[in-house]
């Protein structure tokens, strides 16, 4: 089934969340306004026997009880946030049942949503990923699962090599290259043995092993990511990862310089590129540059290579491929505003709109706004201005 729209109604501190997806779809909003768990009931109702077959096999039982599933699936204590028959989900316009998802074990199909939370740096313990028995019940399935896939991928594909990063065949070269500069610096990633216990460190030269606590906060925050994006962008002709259709990133930008979100935006262009939908929440103005620049290329019927420009981005001829993909792309946006718990399609991402909602992208831009505001009033004030 593919997903057009999802809309939560009385579900924690979401009054209303009406959302209808494009190619790339972008949530923004103060913290604690329900951007993840919306994401996480995406999640839900995408691949409900996947988890519901995850949850069994590490020995859960909710019992058929939908409070008790909820703390297992949301983390503990958030059972409170579905309120009964005042708590309502409908996907693509029909209403679904909690309760009965909950009472009734579903064949899993398969994964299809690969969902990169924002507690990703809780994944590595020691340089190296946690199997998902090593949660406790009453952490969030989705911060299990992606720690289990790391696992997964380590132990039977990237872990047979010591190289982990700069890695052939992963990733285009320019990319790489961006990576390079932009986050490793004059690091590399690989894998070694510490007192017979495999473990990720940065290494720069020769004797040079530098453990998982030492990295900076970015590395912390970026290497979960790097290895979820490894897992999604196979070394192979083939374009997408077994049956997965969605790839949702919470918070991409966590702990990294602009520039190094500029990479990972590339790789998200990658993404799109590959016949991947992606969701996003954010906190970074950068991403909502992005998507306001793509609206108006395709407004303007730019050439592509004027994508890759402003993220300074080398223009190769698969470079510029995978700019032409994207352009082809939808792109949405939505607020999500703490006072009325709604959600806001702000698309347009217009500065002149009369919505500040809308004119300030959802408040990512108002603070540099205040700012030119306020220092041009003194500036002016002075006389210095008028001088010039």
């Amino acid at each position: 089934m593919r997903i057009e729209s999802l809309t939560l109604e009385n579900v924690g501190q979401i009054k209303k969340a009406d959302i209808t997806f494009g190619d790339l779809t972008v949530l923004v909003g103060p913290q604690a306004t329900g951007k993840s768990i919306f994401l996480q009931f995406l999640k839900l109702f995408a691949d409900t026997g996947a988890i519901q077959s995850e949850l069994k096999r590490y020995g859960a039982d909710w019992e058929k009880q939908t409070p008790a599933f909820l703390d297992l699936f949301l983390g503990e204590g958030m059972r409170s946030v579905w309120r009964g028959a005042e708590s309502t989900i409908t996907l693509n316009g029909k209403r679904q049942d909690l309760d009965q998802l909950a009472g009734r074990l579903k064949k899993s199909k398969g994964e299809t949503v690969f969902l990169i939370p924002a507690q990703r740096v809780l994944t590595l313990r020691d340089g190296w990923p946690r199997p998902f028995s090593d949660y406790g019940s009453g952490d969030p399935f989705t911060v299990r699962y992606f720690s289990e896939r790391l696992r997964r991928l380590m132990e039977t594909e990237l872990g047979r090599e010591a190289m982990i990063f700069p890695r052939t065949r992963r990733f285009k070269t320019e990319i790489r290259d961006m990576l390079t500069s932009n986050v490793f610096g004059s690091f590399d990633l690989h894998v070694e043995k510490y007192r017979s216990q495999k473990r990720l460190v940065l290494g720069g030269g020769k004797d040079t092993s530098l453990p998982f606590m030492v990295w900076s906060a970015g590395q912390r925050e970026f290497v979960p990511l790097l290895l979820g994006l490894y897992w999604l962008i196979p070394p192979t002709k083939v374009s997408r990862k077994e049956n997965l259709e969605w790839v949702v990133i919470e918070e991409l930008e966590m702990g990294l310089h602009p520039k190094a979100i500029a990479v990972v935006l590339l790789l998200v262009l990658e993404l799109l590129s590959r016949g991947y939908r992606v969701c996003l929440s954010t906190h970074s103005p950068h991403v909502l540059d992005l998507v306001w620049a793509m609206r108006m290329l395709q407004e303007y019927k730019a050439d592509p290579r004027v994508l890759l420009e402003i993220l300074e981005a080398e223009q190769s001829q698969s470079m510029n491929s995978m700019a032409r993909d994207v352009l082809q792309k939808t792109a949405k946006v939505y607020y999500f505003d703490r006072t009325s718990g709604t959600t806001v399609d702000i698309s347009a991402l217009d500065p002149g709109a009369k919505d500040a909602k809308e004119s300030g992208w959802g408040g990512l831009s108002e603070f540099s706004g205040r700012v030119n505001d306020v220092v041009s009033r003194v500036v002016n004030a002075s006389g210095k201005g008028n001088s010039r």
